[in-house]
Protein backbone atom coordinates (compact mmCIF):
# COMPACT_ATOMS: atom_id res chain seq x y z
CA UNK A 1 0.00 0.00 0.00
CA UNK A 2 1.27 3.47 -0.91
CA UNK A 3 2.38 5.43 2.13
CA UNK A 4 -0.36 7.96 2.87
CA UNK A 5 0.42 11.59 2.13
CA UNK A 6 -3.10 12.88 2.77
CA UNK A 7 -4.12 11.12 5.99
CA UNK A 8 -2.25 11.08 9.30
CA UNK A 9 -4.72 10.59 12.16
CA UNK A 10 -4.51 7.53 14.36
CA UNK A 11 -7.43 5.20 13.93
CA UNK A 12 -8.19 1.63 13.04
CA UNK A 13 -8.90 -0.62 10.07
CA UNK A 14 -11.64 -3.12 9.33
CA UNK A 15 -12.00 -5.70 6.58
CA UNK A 16 -14.51 -5.01 3.83
CA UNK A 17 -14.60 -8.12 1.65
CA UNK A 18 -10.82 -8.38 1.61
CA UNK A 19 -10.02 -4.67 1.49
CA UNK A 20 -8.70 -2.88 4.57
CA UNK A 21 -10.60 0.36 5.24
CA UNK A 22 -9.28 2.98 7.67
CA UNK A 23 -11.51 5.06 9.93
CA UNK A 24 -11.41 7.19 13.05
CA UNK A 25 -14.02 7.00 15.80
CA UNK A 26 -14.38 9.87 18.26
CA UNK A 27 -16.97 11.70 20.33
CA UNK A 28 -20.19 10.47 21.89
CA UNK A 29 -23.82 10.78 20.89
CA UNK A 30 -25.87 9.93 17.81
CA UNK A 31 -23.58 8.44 15.14
CA UNK A 32 -22.43 10.48 12.13
CA UNK A 33 -20.37 8.99 9.30
CA UNK A 34 -18.23 11.41 7.27
CA UNK A 35 -17.33 10.44 3.68
CA UNK A 36 -14.68 12.56 1.93
CA UNK A 37 -14.24 13.63 -1.68
CA UNK A 38 -12.04 12.49 -4.56
CA UNK A 39 -8.25 12.30 -4.01
CA UNK A 40 -8.37 13.63 -0.44
CA UNK A 41 -9.11 11.95 2.93
CA UNK A 42 -11.13 12.34 6.07
CA UNK A 43 -8.37 14.49 7.53
CA UNK A 44 -8.13 16.87 4.58
CA UNK A 45 -11.85 17.13 3.94
CA UNK A 46 -13.19 17.30 7.49
CA UNK A 47 -10.50 17.53 10.17
CA UNK A 48 -8.49 20.49 8.85
CA UNK A 49 -11.61 22.64 8.23
CA UNK A 50 -12.78 21.98 11.82
CA UNK A 51 -15.85 19.94 10.91
CA UNK A 52 -14.79 16.85 12.86
CA UNK A 53 -14.09 18.94 15.95
CA UNK A 54 -17.42 20.78 15.70
CA UNK A 55 -19.41 17.54 15.38
CA UNK A 56 -17.64 15.39 17.96
CA UNK A 57 -18.72 17.70 20.80
CA UNK A 58 -22.28 16.36 20.37
CA UNK A 59 -22.01 13.29 18.14
CA UNK A 60 -20.10 10.08 17.69
CA UNK A 61 -18.11 10.86 14.53
CA UNK A 62 -16.84 8.07 12.29
CA UNK A 63 -14.64 9.48 9.53
CA UNK A 64 -13.67 6.98 6.84
CA UNK A 65 -10.85 7.03 4.29
CA UNK A 66 -12.57 5.61 1.23
CA UNK A 67 -10.87 2.73 -0.60
CA UNK A 68 -8.18 4.06 -2.91
CA UNK A 69 -7.51 6.96 -0.55
CA UNK A 70 -5.63 7.91 2.61
CA UNK A 71 -4.75 5.03 4.90
CA UNK A 72 -7.11 2.54 3.28
CA UNK A 73 -6.07 -0.11 0.77
CA UNK A 74 -5.68 0.99 -2.85
CA UNK A 75 -6.73 -1.84 -5.15
CA UNK A 76 -6.54 -1.45 -8.93
CA UNK A 77 -9.35 -1.72 -11.46
CA UNK A 78 -12.79 -0.17 -11.85
CA UNK A 79 -14.44 -3.33 -10.50
CA UNK A 80 -12.85 -2.57 -7.10
CA UNK A 81 -14.70 0.73 -6.78
CA UNK A 82 -18.17 1.99 -7.72
CA UNK A 83 -20.76 0.26 -5.54
CA UNK A 84 -18.01 -1.34 -3.44
CA UNK A 85 -17.43 2.14 -2.01
CA UNK A 86 -21.07 2.03 -0.91
CA UNK A 87 -20.90 -1.44 0.63
CA UNK A 88 -17.78 -0.33 2.54
CA UNK A 89 -20.01 2.05 4.50
CA UNK A 90 -22.46 -0.73 5.33
CA UNK A 91 -19.49 -2.87 6.43
CA UNK A 92 -18.30 -0.01 8.65
CA UNK A 93 -21.68 0.20 10.38
CA UNK A 94 -21.66 -3.57 10.87
CA UNK A 95 -18.09 -3.49 12.20
CA UNK A 96 -18.89 -0.94 14.91
CA UNK A 97 -22.28 -2.47 15.71
CA UNK A 98 -24.53 0.31 14.43
CA UNK A 99 -27.83 -0.36 12.73
CA UNK A 100 -28.28 3.23 11.52
CA UNK A 101 -26.33 6.47 11.29
CA UNK A 102 -26.39 9.90 9.72
CA UNK A 103 -24.15 9.76 6.63
CA UNK A 104 -22.65 13.00 5.31
CA UNK A 105 -20.64 12.91 2.09
CA UNK A 106 -18.72 15.69 0.36
CA UNK A 107 -18.15 15.81 -3.43
CA UNK A 108 -17.42 12.20 -4.49
CA UNK A 109 -18.48 11.21 -0.99
CA UNK A 110 -21.83 12.88 -1.64
CA UNK A 111 -22.45 10.65 -4.64
CA UNK A 112 -21.46 7.60 -2.56
CA UNK A 113 -23.77 8.67 0.29
CA UNK A 114 -26.68 9.27 -2.08
CA UNK A 115 -26.22 5.85 -3.68
CA UNK A 116 -26.23 4.32 -0.19
CA UNK A 117 -29.42 6.17 0.69
CA UNK A 118 -31.17 4.93 -2.46
CA UNK A 119 -30.00 1.34 -2.03
CA UNK A 120 -29.99 0.78 1.76
CA UNK A 121 -32.11 3.54 3.31
CA UNK A 122 -32.85 1.32 6.32
CA UNK A 123 -29.25 1.83 7.51
CA UNK A 124 -29.45 5.64 7.54
CA UNK A 125 -30.96 8.21 9.88
CA UNK A 126 -30.40 10.93 7.26
CA UNK A 127 -28.14 11.66 4.31
CA UNK A 128 -26.09 14.74 3.50
CA UNK A 129 -25.17 15.30 -0.15
CA UNK A 130 -22.64 18.10 0.19
CA UNK A 131 -20.80 19.76 -2.67
CA UNK A 132 -22.53 17.24 -4.94
CA UNK A 133 -25.98 16.51 -6.30
CA UNK A 134 -28.08 14.48 -8.68
CA UNK A 135 -26.56 13.99 -12.12
CA UNK A 136 -28.80 12.21 -14.58
CA UNK A 137 -27.49 10.42 -17.67
CA UNK A 138 -30.37 12.10 -19.47
CA UNK A 139 -28.72 15.49 -18.92
CA UNK A 140 -26.65 15.01 -22.08
CA UNK A 141 -23.27 16.70 -22.49
CA UNK A 142 -23.36 18.15 -19.00
CA UNK A 143 -23.34 14.76 -17.32
CA UNK A 144 -20.29 14.06 -15.17
CA UNK A 145 -20.34 10.51 -16.56
CA UNK A 146 -19.16 11.81 -19.94
CA UNK A 147 -16.00 13.29 -18.41
CA UNK A 148 -14.78 9.98 -17.00
CA UNK A 149 -12.81 8.52 -19.96
CA UNK A 150 -10.78 11.71 -20.49
CA UNK A 151 -9.88 12.05 -16.82
CA UNK A 152 -8.99 8.39 -16.44
CA UNK A 153 -6.79 8.51 -19.54
CA UNK A 154 -4.87 11.49 -18.12
CA UNK A 155 -4.31 9.70 -14.81
CA UNK A 156 -3.12 6.55 -16.58
CA UNK A 157 -0.62 8.68 -18.48
CA UNK A 158 0.84 9.84 -15.15
CA UNK A 159 -0.54 13.35 -15.30
CA UNK A 160 -2.60 15.05 -12.66
CA UNK A 161 -6.09 16.16 -13.62
CA UNK A 162 -8.24 19.20 -13.06
CA UNK A 163 -11.50 19.03 -11.12
CA UNK A 164 -14.17 16.72 -12.49
CA UNK A 165 -16.53 19.66 -12.16
CA UNK A 166 -14.56 21.52 -14.82
CA UNK A 167 -15.72 19.06 -17.46
CA UNK A 168 -19.44 19.42 -16.86
CA UNK A 169 -20.38 21.77 -19.65
CA UNK A 170 -20.00 25.42 -20.55
CA UNK A 171 -23.24 26.48 -18.88
CA UNK A 172 -21.79 25.81 -15.44
CA UNK A 173 -19.40 27.94 -13.42
CA UNK A 174 -15.75 27.08 -13.96
CA UNK A 175 -13.70 25.87 -10.99
CA UNK A 176 -11.48 28.53 -9.50
CA UNK A 177 -7.74 28.65 -10.19
CA UNK A 178 -7.08 27.55 -6.61
CA UNK A 179 -9.45 24.59 -7.02
CA UNK A 180 -7.80 23.51 -10.30
CA UNK A 181 -4.28 23.80 -8.84
CA UNK A 182 -5.24 21.87 -5.70
CA UNK A 183 -6.78 18.96 -7.60
CA UNK A 184 -3.77 18.69 -9.92
CA UNK A 185 -1.46 18.62 -6.88
CA UNK A 186 -3.29 15.89 -4.99
CA UNK A 187 -3.95 13.72 -8.05
CA UNK A 188 -0.40 13.90 -9.38
CA UNK A 189 1.75 13.83 -6.27
CA UNK A 190 -0.20 12.86 -3.15
CA UNK A 191 -2.13 9.79 -4.26
CA UNK A 192 -1.77 6.44 -5.98
CA UNK A 193 -2.78 7.38 -9.52
CA UNK A 194 -3.56 3.78 -10.46
CA UNK A 195 -6.09 3.59 -7.65
CA UNK A 196 -7.62 6.93 -8.67
CA UNK A 197 -8.10 5.56 -12.20
CA UNK A 198 -10.19 2.78 -10.68
CA UNK A 199 -12.22 5.28 -8.65
CA UNK A 200 -12.96 7.34 -11.76
CA UNK A 201 -13.76 4.42 -14.05
CA UNK A 202 -16.01 2.88 -11.40
CA UNK A 203 -17.95 6.10 -10.81
CA UNK A 204 -20.84 5.35 -13.23
CA UNK A 205 -22.02 2.67 -10.80
CA UNK A 206 -22.84 5.47 -8.33
CA UNK A 207 -25.59 6.91 -10.52
CA UNK A 208 -29.12 6.85 -9.09
CA UNK A 209 -32.43 7.17 -10.88
CA UNK A 210 -34.90 10.00 -10.49
CA UNK A 211 -37.49 7.43 -9.44
CA UNK A 212 -35.39 6.07 -6.57
CA UNK A 213 -34.53 9.58 -5.43
CA UNK A 214 -38.16 10.72 -5.49
CA UNK A 215 -39.18 7.65 -3.48
CA UNK A 216 -36.58 8.36 -0.77
CA UNK A 217 -38.23 9.20 2.56
CA UNK A 218 -35.07 9.93 4.53
CA UNK A 219 -34.26 13.51 5.52
CA UNK A 220 -31.85 14.81 2.86
CA UNK A 221 -29.45 17.72 3.32
CA UNK A 222 -27.97 19.54 0.34
CA UNK A 223 -25.30 22.20 0.86
CA UNK A 224 -23.41 23.74 -2.04
CA UNK A 225 -21.69 26.99 -2.84
CA UNK A 226 -23.42 29.10 -5.45
CA UNK A 227 -20.07 29.25 -7.29
CA UNK A 228 -19.63 25.47 -7.32
CA UNK A 229 -19.78 23.90 -10.82
CA UNK A 230 -21.89 21.16 -9.23
CA UNK A 231 -24.58 23.60 -8.15
CA UNK A 232 -26.87 22.51 -11.00
CA UNK A 233 -26.82 18.94 -9.69
CA UNK A 234 -27.58 20.19 -6.17
CA UNK A 235 -30.58 22.09 -7.52
CA UNK A 236 -31.73 18.98 -9.38
CA UNK A 237 -31.47 17.05 -6.10
CA UNK A 238 -33.58 19.67 -4.35
CA UNK A 239 -36.21 19.48 -7.09
CA UNK A 240 -36.35 15.67 -7.11
CA UNK A 241 -35.94 14.51 -3.50
CA UNK A 242 -39.14 14.65 -1.50
CA UNK A 243 -37.67 15.60 1.89
CA UNK A 244 -34.72 17.85 1.08
CA UNK A 245 -33.29 20.77 3.04
CA UNK A 246 -31.29 22.77 0.49
CA UNK A 247 -28.71 25.45 1.30
CA UNK A 248 -26.65 27.50 -1.15
CA UNK A 249 -23.75 29.38 0.38
CA UNK A 250 -23.21 32.68 -1.44
CA UNK A 251 -19.79 33.54 -2.79
CA UNK A 252 -18.33 30.06 -2.21
CA UNK A 253 -16.90 27.56 -4.68
CA UNK A 254 -16.27 23.84 -4.30
CA UNK A 255 -13.14 24.09 -2.12
CA UNK A 256 -14.31 27.06 -0.06
CA UNK A 257 -17.55 25.59 1.31
CA UNK A 258 -16.05 23.19 3.91
CA UNK A 259 -14.12 25.99 5.62
CA UNK A 260 -17.08 28.36 5.86
CA UNK A 261 -18.71 28.80 9.26
CA UNK A 262 -22.15 28.63 7.59
CA UNK A 263 -21.37 25.10 6.46
CA UNK A 264 -20.65 23.84 9.96
CA UNK A 265 -23.66 25.71 11.31
CA UNK A 266 -26.05 24.22 8.76
CA UNK A 267 -24.72 20.70 9.40
CA UNK A 268 -25.32 21.04 13.14
CA UNK A 269 -28.76 22.58 12.65
CA UNK A 270 -29.85 19.75 10.34
CA UNK A 271 -28.54 17.03 12.65
CA UNK A 272 -30.26 18.55 15.68
CA UNK A 273 -33.58 18.51 13.81
CA UNK A 274 -33.20 14.91 12.69
CA UNK A 275 -31.05 13.28 15.34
Amino acid sequence: MLRSRTSWSRGQHFDSDGTQIFFTDEGRGPPVVLVHGFAVSGDLNFRIPGITRALRAQYRVLSVDQRGHGQSDKPRGASEYGTKMVTDLVALLDHVGLQRAHVLGYSLGGFVALKLACSAAERLLSVGVLGAGFESEASGGGSFLKAIPKLADALEAGRGVGPLAGHLGSARARPSLRHRAWVRLVTRFLNDQGALVGVIRGAPELAVTAESLAALRLPVLSIVGDGDPLVAGARALRATASNCTAIEIPGADHVQVPVRAEFRGELLSFLRRHG
